[in-house]
């Protein structure tokens, strides 16, 4: 076998001093690019995902809907679901012509629906058919393919599933993988059960590593304060948070400063609410024709005072459907002048 022996030599090494040191996961109905500009107001250099985009809303679908974003989102990866090597390419392809930093490919989502167009954590199961899609989508792009995985699926419980998994991959010329610690259960348990139920384990991901040193390892699963960050980055080359950064995210205020050694000072909450006036007035006058509605902003915007006194006000008023529906943006200052110090 070959797997820890010619793979770990075939791909090139992974920059040490990476952007993806610290990243958002890919997380359906958040992780919208409204979702991901109010993220780059409290962070400049995390990197952030996509919800993911299936092939078939690419390759049949509007492109724009799915695709466009903001310049300023910029360092910002499009997550692909899908399982047919050419259809990934061509998606692959639009992404990077639509000016994406990197393509995911999805090898992780535990849904049914998911399950049922044969793609996400059941393609686990098929190294090689993902091994042939990394090779078609990296044929078709000149940046970054990456896969975002499970270690196991079911009652899998053997570290080598999940080796022979990374380096059957990689024989494709995949060097970055994004590691959720925990087992993918395709039956019995419901997506939310499957971020909950299955034990993490944390020492499988280190073990890749480990095991292949040459390659960028990134680690996902529960993982909540910077003290937690703090002992992953001892093993492992990147952290991916999920549902914390979205429920509490000025938690990632710091992280430009503690982990990409950037210079700027830390924005205050109010800072980051200030930036956000104009570009929820701008996006209402420019895309107000197509139905959005201001709520489809400020909802991800819920818990930027999480922890503070009057923040359940601060929801509250950022929550009021007759408020919301008047497209007002300075409705934001109104919702923090509940806070202390924020009138």
């Amino acid at each position: 076998m070959t797997i820890l022996s010619d793979i770990a030599t075939a791909v090139p090494a992974a920059n040490k001093v990476n952007g993806r040191r610290l990243s958002v996961a890919p997380m359906m109905d958040w992780t919208d690019r409204h979702c991901r500009v109010f993220h780059r107001e409290i962070t400049k250099h995390t990197w952030l995902y996509t919800e993911m985009v299936t092939t078939g809303a690419l390759v049949y679908g509007d492109v724009e809907r799915h695709l466009r974003f903001n310049e300023e989102e910029h360092p910002v990866a499009l997550q692909l679901g899908g399982s047919d090597p050419h259809d990934l390419a061509i998606s692959a392809k639009l992404g990077q012509q639509w000016g994406y930093d990197e393509i995911n490919l999805n090898c992780g989502c535990p849904s049914e629906r998911v399950q049922k167009g044969a793609f996400g954590a059941c393609l686990m199961a098929e190294p090689q058919l993902v091994a042939d899609c990394v090779k078609a989508m990296r044929d078709a792009v000149t940046i970054d393919v990456t896969v975002k995985h499970r270690i196991g699926i079911d009652k899998t419980e053997s570290y080598d599933f999940v080796r022979d998994f990374v380096g059957t991959v990689a024989e494709a010329g995949c060097r970055t993988f994004i590691v959720h610690a925990r087992n993918a259960i395709l039956k019995g348990l419901s997506p939310k059960e499957n971020r909950e139920i299955p034990p993490l384990k944390y020492d499988f991901a280190y073990k890749l590593k480990q095991d292949f040193p040459d390659f960028e390892i990134l680690i996902n699963g529960g993982i909540k304060t910077e003290a937690e960050i703090d002992e992953h980055l001892q093993h492992v080359d990147g952290v991916m948070l999920g549902r914390e950064a979205y429920h509490n995210p000025y938690m990632m205020a710091r992280f430009d400063q503690r982990y990409y050694g950037a210079d700027t000072p830390v924005k205050t909450r109010a800072e980051v609410l200030a930036a956000m006036v104009p570009y929820i007035q701008a996006q209402l006058a420019k895309e107000g024709e197509r139905g959005l509605k201001m709520n489809s902003i400020t909802r991800h915007m819920l818990g930027l005072m999480q922890g503070l006194p009057g923040a359940k006000q601060f929801r509250q008023t950022l929550s009021d459907s007759k408020k919301l529906a008047a497209g007002d943006a300075k409705l934001l200052l109104e919702a923090a002048a509940h806070l202390p110090g924020f009138a």
